[in-house]
């Protein structure tokens, strides 16, 4: 994540590497997040290489976060 992206209305750019990255996960697993959840809006540019709005991601960590949270209190029965 050395290289600085673009900036959309004042938001970074991360494209698929950058992303997998910073989440410790592979580009497979991007791949995966991509096909199952659609909050989080793809921006198509520079010929088929997709980048995704920093501000867009932290909210779907959120939801993920918050859909744990709930699983595991479910679980314990509480």
């Amino acid at each position: 994540m050395n290289r600085l992206k673009d900036c959309l209305d004042g938001d970074t750019l991360l494209d698929n590497c950058d992303l997998a990255q910073l989440l410790g996960v592979t580009q497979r697993t991007i791949a995966r997040y991509r096909e199952r959840d659609s909050s989080v809006t793809i921006r198509r540019m520079r010929m088929e290489k997709n980048f995704y709005r920093s501000s867009e991601i932290q909210e779907f960590l959120r939801q993920r976060e918050r859909k744990n949270q709930l699983s595991d209190l479910s679980g314990k029965g509480l």
